[in-house]
């Protein structure tokens, strides 16, 4: 009898063991996607003041927008970095001032014409295409993170040694959520 009560002990503990191990995992993924978020963001932050700098050269009294983008860039680069939510935000309202800027430049004809615009518009569009792939690939690992700190008998193993669930990096305004029109056509 004593053979049989340790053989189930050692299997329960085993089993926890793979339940640590996968909620290791697990948040090993959502920290590896953040950074793959995080990444492509300072991509976009480095991106923009070239831009800005082609708009001013054609749309200088265009100061007001011009301070937004720069605002939202730098608001945006100061959120503490694990301040998902916040991030988000963040990033929202950079984007939002983005589309503005955008808005503008369709008002001179000769900025879209521009080369360097026309390059930094393309630039711009395939990061926010990777943003967006990104943001996906992390809260696909938020989730499943998130599903493990929630399952019996997962949650028993992640309240012990204190495994929190990951935030998504969601957007909360709609208009937040429109990615800004790169495009003007040729």
């Amino acid at each position: 009898m004593d053979y049989i009560a340790i053989g189930i002990l050692l299997a329960i503990a085993a089993y926890a063991v793979v339940i640590y191990n996968g909620l290791v995992k697990a948040r090993q993924m959502v920290r590896e996607a953040w950074s793959g978020i995080d990444v492509q963001l300072k991509r976009r932050a480095d991106l923009i003041p070239n831009l800005l700098e082609t708009v001013k050269g054609y749309a200088s009294h265009e100061k007001d927008t011009l301070a937004e983008v720069t605002e939202m860039r730098t608001r945006a680069q100061g959120v503490p970095a694990g301040d998902v939510a916040g991030r988000a935000v963040a990033e929202g309202m950079l984007s939002q001032a983005l589309g503005k800027l955008f808005a503008v430049a369709e008002a001179y004809p000769d900025l879209k014409a521009n080369e360097n615009f026309r390059d930094l518009q393309q630039s711009l569009d395939k990061m926010e295409t990777e943003i967006q792939m990104a943001r996906r690939y992390y809260n696909g690992a938020a989730r499943d993170l998130n599903v493990k700190v929630e399952s019996f008998p997962s949650n028993l193993v992640a309240n012990t040694f204190k495994f929190e669930q990951a935030d998504y990096f969601e957007i909360e305004n709609d208009a937040d959520r429109a990615v800004p029109e790169v495009d003007f056509g040729n």
